[in-house]
């Protein structure tokens, strides 16, 4: 599979621009690609300004992501600020090329910024098949939750979209590199880069790490497109070499 790992800087709270910004970057991909990752809350950044943000499900930007899905003939996916029946979630989408959305509810909310008290956690764990790659969809805060990431489901690419500030660098390396080698799965990190309007600090480290926690690509820090490939047939041979995931031990997670 071909993925187009997106890194970007992001204009507060402001979806038209960001729209225009992305699609722009996208038009310079080839149309060779499979699926392009866009970072958590790309059309707003990290806001707690849910009320005058949010969007619907038949909104402008989940419309945009369905047109480029189609006319370009590959997934999209990121995070971005929903509205249902009065409550808000940061929902990361799945758009595959035919327009079918599947979508993940960010299930731990980063408490320290007080997303909790204006977003609604998700309940399920979210498995996306597509292309023959079972991919787990999961958004910033859960990369220091392992135990909902564990590889119960024999999924092949866990994918973290983020909006990770520079002083907490060191965690999102080490996490992501951690959750690749404990669950022998590929693992793809896509955090946006620049100044919010909260003035944190954002240096990217977009990066793709192998099932045995080797660098596909190094952390990344500038604002670009960066495209990688990754082989699912190698991967599916170390996990028959390396069978560390028929020892792993069996829980079950109360929400």
């Amino acid at each position: 599979m071909k993925i187009a790992l997106i890194q970007s800087d992001l204009y507060w709270e402001d979806a038209s621009k960001n729209r225009k910004s992305f699609e722009s970057k996208i038009n310079q991909i080839d149309s060779d690609v499979n699926l392009v990752v866009l970072p958590e809350m790309f059309s707003t950044g990290f806001t707690m300004n849910a009320p005058e943000v949010a969007e619907i499900m038949q909104g402008e930007t989940v419309l945009w992501l369905q047109s480029l899905a189609k006319q370009k003939n590959f997934a999209i996916t990121g995070s971005l600020i929903i509205v249902e029946n009065e409550k808000y979630y940061n929902r990361m989408l799945f758009v595959f090329p035919s327009g079918e959305i599947q979508y993940y509810d960010k299930r731990h909310l980063f408490s320290l910024a007080g997303e909790d008290k204006f977003y609604t956690s998700g309940k399920e764990k979210v498995i996306v098949e597509y292309l023959d790659w079972k991919i787990c969809l999961q958004v910033c805060y859960d990369l220091r939750f392992p135990v909902f990431a564990r590889n119960v489901e024999n999924y092949d690419l866990l994918l973290y979209v983020a909006n990770w500030p520079k002083v907490r660098t060191n965690a999102w390396d080490t996490l992501l590199k951690a959750r690749a080698i404990e669950n022998l799965s590929y693992v793809v990190g896509v955090n946006r880069v620049g100044l919010d309007a909260n003035n944190y600090e954002h240096v990217g480290h977009s990066q793709v790490v192998d099932f045995l926690g080797n660098f596909i690509l190094e952390p990344q820090e500038t604002e670009a497109v960066f495209i990688v490939e990754l082989d699912k047939s190698g991967m599916l041979e170390t996990r028959k070499k390396l069978d560390f995931l028929s020892d792993r031990d069996f829980f079950e997670i109360k929400i």
